[in-house]
């Protein structure tokens, strides 16, 4: 079924880490350094800058919001009163820029890195998944993971999926009450999908970006490919999210093909959106 795929903002250099809270869509601009709040109607407030980069979203229960700012390691925290501390520091854990993050419902960050330095073109290798409690202690949750990037939580905060990107899969772990990951499982291998920014449908399904082909795939548990849309003009959308006022609009946070070098200065990226028939679920 083809869905209408509609522009609703543009102007950004590389947008990514697309959230829904309180009626807003909120995004990161990787090379404006900004975090945008956009209304229904396109208005946009700048919440935060985040001059080393920032990247992924999440929100604790008193309200403050967590940014993944990627070069210098840093989860910063922008309170309710808007100053801004630093959270954690996660530099010893990192093998490259941190990145993208999923903060569940009792307010544990689960932090992905690249592993490597991407950028100066470093030959690939494993990193951890990091996760930060409340309290901004940091460790290492799980490790051997190849590139872990985008990451979902189920409604009950016992269950992790996060992409690796360089690893073509989904995998999976049990969360225990002490938050330790426990029970390891390939979720869906993916052989043909370089996983990236994602979200949980009410089905228990995953949307997942893949920016390589310019497309969502939504994603059922074992790896079969239940819908595909495709974005308009080869767009590359390098995160996804479910919101809307009913859980059922799509976001596409996308950009021209290729992160790198050449993207500072540009304002060509853009926010598509498209009904669904699934709802949100789940964290982010």
């Amino acid at each position: 079924m083809a869905r209408e795929v509609v522009k609703i903002f543009t102007g950004g250099s590389f947008f990514e880490g697309a959230r829904w809270r309180d009626g807003r869509w909120y995004v990161s601009d990787f090379y404006q350094h900004h975090v945008l709040a956009i209304d229904a109607k396109g208005v946009a407030e700048e919440i935060m800058k985040v001059p080393q980069q920032p990247s992924g979203l999440g929100w604790l229960p008193d309200g403050s919001l967590l940014v993944a700012s990627m070069r210098d390691h840093k989860l910063l925290r922008r309170w309710p009163d808007e100053h801004v501390s630093v959270h954690a520091d996660l530099s010893s854990f990192c093998g490259g820029w941190l990145n993208d993050i999923v903060v569940d419902g009792l307010g544990r960050a689960w932090c992905g890195n690249f592993g490597y330095d991407h950028f100066a073109g470093e030959e690939p290798r494993t990193t951890s998944i990091i996760r930060v409690d409340p309290d901004g202690t940091a460790q290492a949750a799980a490790r051997e993971l190849h590139f872990p990037n985008g990451a979902v939580v189920t409604p009950d905060n016992r269950t992790l999926i996060v992409g690796e990107t360089t690893g073509g899969r989904y995998t999976a772990f049990r969360i225990a009450a002490d938050g330790a990951l426990e029970r390891r499982w390939t979720w869906a291998a993916l052989p043909d999908l370089i996983p990236d920014g994602c979200c949980l449908d009410a089905q228990g399904h995953i949307w997942s970006a893949d920016p390589h082909e310019s497309r969502a795939r939504l994603i059922a548990e074992g790896g079969r490919v239940l819908e595909e849309i495709r974005t308009p003009g080869g767009m590359a959308p390098f995160a996804c999210m479910l919101g809307g006022a009913d859980g059922r609009t799509l976001l596409l946070a996308c950009s021209p093909p290729g992160v790198g070098a050449g993207r500072e200065g540009k304002t060509d990226g853009c926010l598509f959106t498209t009904r669904v028939d699934v709802p949100h679920a789940g964290y982010p």
